[in-house]
């Protein structure tokens, strides 16, 4: 089958030690086998890994971060903005990525490029113009230590170009927080596994795109066919509305109703005042405005601003569900209004929200439990609901300041600093864990401790599907789910849309396999399509097992098994050890591991044809 749209053939290298860059060109069997977005940004590790020898430093100019629309992006697709970044995480020391929303991928794509591999370090503080073809490497020192916001405003001043399209980082990716964030448009973030901690180890502020090309599709018909059709679909669903009000924080009461609910850094999962940080007083007292992705009719962005009272004046684009969630009831906060700023300062500093307010939680909870005495943590005698403490740690955090600088390097430097914190730390091979309560459905500490990038639930979400119909399923079927997800939900990523119409409008999963025939002219099926991203699962394993990773990491958060859920409709729950040890083993023999979680030696072999530079 030969492909007749979809890529302009070729990734931007750039060397930012050497201030070259160049096309980088693929076959029509390249992208047949990787797709886009994150199979391209796989790939491409890979390949950097084999070259050095499997020896990288994640701050070191050897390592790469490389970003990818996949081939949906930026075309007239349902939810076509998404981009796909990864790179060798400081966090964890494996495998990372994250992916952005907005309309940064799309514009990017526009340029004619498919990918962007970033390479080395730039001499001094400086950002990337890709102008279309041109490529320049523009060196602007005054960026340094301005926020996300400010810098994106000097890049546009300086250019003269109030349209191009900039992802930016903040002075905690220049100072190397581990879990730094990439922003864009405002508000828009590849939040995990801190690619914005590595773009500051490059010397990097900012990527900064201009693009007019057409992009290349096959049958434009057809896709202007079933995309009308699909928005029509999405509008016709009887939760659109409910949906455009309130968007990812209509989660809140689902969650907190279910008894998931992270609170007081997880040792609850019930949030007795939950009623005061939902949707509903989102949309009543702080909401103003709707905001949307490219291509996307969901506009699930929440634009929020506080009108009165301390935080008066605070704005952002949020918050969603985790940060609400993670800096009010992880934190035993109320006050939206706070977590309207938090979410601002999060921005504004280039933090991930998640990471951010776990590890003060875990702080706040090694204070008021004696763990760790007041003096280790600069003096701050911290207590549940403390907002002005957690302001005062995020500060210290992005800038580095005293014990600030611990929780910079994230859980595996709390936890080589204070070894006894590693029981109340909720984390997997190094990242920590998102805002979903696992000790109720053992299908969920599976998917935390299996992901290929830590505890998050972007591989795999499967609570609703186990507590609510799979609470008595068998071992096998748990962990079908758990692969499910994990082989769907990264094609989302690799093709260049959101997964959100899918999870929360019900939208049909072969809407995508049309839309890549549409754009491609390839007739893969959606289990064409699904193969190739299992496949791609054992591709981020081989990587993890080559940098350490072995089954020993393969367990979720200690409270998973050791502390009992205090209260609400899941009290008294905890998974069982040896439940979840069968599910390993029957998900590693599911998935060709063995018993360590290796997979075979085929798979390198298949994976280690010629370097793409080559």
């Amino acid at each position: 089958m030969k492909v007749k749209g979809g890529y302009f053939w070729k990734a931007l290298f750039v060397d930012l030690s050497a201030g070259q860059a160049f096309g980088l060109p693929f076959d029509e069997e390249f992208a047949k086998k990787y797709i886009g977005g994150r199979g391209f940004n796989i790939k491409f590790l890979w390949d950097n890994l084999r070259r050095h020898k499997f020896k990288i430093n994640p701050f070191g100019p050897e390592n790469v971060i490389c970003m990818s629309p996949g081939p949906l992006g930026g075309t007239y697709t349902v939810a076509a903005g998404k981009t796909s970044f990864a790179t060798i995480s400081p966090a964890t020391g494996i495998y990372g990525d994250s992916s952005m929303g907005g309309v940064f991928g799309p514009e990017f794509r526009q340029t004619g490029h498919d990918a962007l591999i970033l390479s080395g370090r730039a001499p001094e503080l400086s950002y990337l113009l890709i102008d279309g073809a041109k490529v320049r490497i523009v060196p602007f020192p005054e960026l340094k230590g301005k926020s996300a916001l400010e810098a994106e405003g000097m890049i546009r001043q300086q250019t003269g170009d109030q349209d191009l399209k900039i992802a930016v980082i903040g002075p905690a990716g220049e100072n190397r927080v581990v879990f730094a964030c990439v922003n864009s448009d405002w508000s828009r973030n590849a939040g995990r596994v801190g690619i914005g901690a590595v773009l500051g180890s490059k010397n990097l502020k900012a990527i900064a795109v201009r693009g007019a090309c057409d992009l290349p599709v096959a049958e434009v018909g057809q896709l202007m066919e079933i995309t009308n059709a699909g928005f029509a679909r999405l509008k016709s669903h009887k939760l659109f509305s409910f949906w455009q009000e309130q968007g990812l924080m209509s989660v809140v009461d689902y969650v907190n109703g279910i008894g998931v609910m992270p609170t007081y850094n997880f040792k609850d999962a019930h949030f007795d005042r939950a009623d005061q940080i939902n949707g509903f007083v989102m949309e009543e007292r702080y909401k103003i405005g709707d905001t949307a992705c490219f291509c996307c009719p969901m506009s699930c962005g929440n634009a929020c601003l506080v009108k009165e009272g301390k935080y008066s004046g605070a704005v952002c684009e949020g918050p969603e569900y985790e940060t609400a969630c993670m800096f009010g009831s992880n934190l035993g906060i109320d006050n939206f209004a706070f977590i309207v700023r938090a979410n601002q300062l999060c921005d504004e500093l280039g933090i991930d929200t998640i990471s951010t307010a776990n590890l003060i939680g875990v702080m706040i909870e090694a204070v008021t439990s004696d763990l760790v005495p007041v003096e280790e943590v600069d003096g701050l005698a911290l207590e549940w609901g403390d907002e002005e403490g957690v302001i005062t740690l995020m500060h210290k955090i992005a800038n580095r300041e005293g014990v600030g600088d611990t929780l910079a390097g994230g859980s595996k430097a709390v936890i080589a600093r204070w070894p006894r914190l590693k029981p109340i730390i909720s984390q997997v091979k190094g990242l920590e864990q998102s805002a979903y309560d696992a000790r109720t459905a053992v299908s969920m500490a599976l998917a935390y401790a299996t992901s290929d990038i830590g505890a998050h639930h972007t591989r795999a979400w499967t609570l609703a599907h186990e507590m609510e119909q799979g609470l008595n399923w068998s071992p096998e079927k748990k962990v079908d789910l758990v692969m499910y997800h994990q082989t769907v939900r990264p094609l989302f990523d690799m093709l260049g849309v959101c997964r959100l119409p899918w999870i929360e409008l019900g939208f049909p999963e072969d809407y995508y396999e049309q839309a890549y025939q549409a754009v491609t002219g390839v007739k893969y099926s959606l289990q064409d399509l699904l193969a190739k991203s299992a496949l791609l699962y054992d591709l981020t394993r081989l990587i993890g097992v080559k940098l350490g990773i072995s089954r020993q990491d393969d367990q979720p958060p200690d409270r998973t098994f050791d502390q009992p859920v205090l209260s609400g409709p899941q009290k008294g729950k905890v998974v069982r050890r040896e439940d979840f040890e069968e599910l390993l083993e029957l998900y590693y023999r599911k998935r060709g591991w063995d018993q360590n979680g290796i997979p075979p030696q085929e798979r390198e072999r298949e994976f280690s044809e010629p370097l793409v530079s080559e």
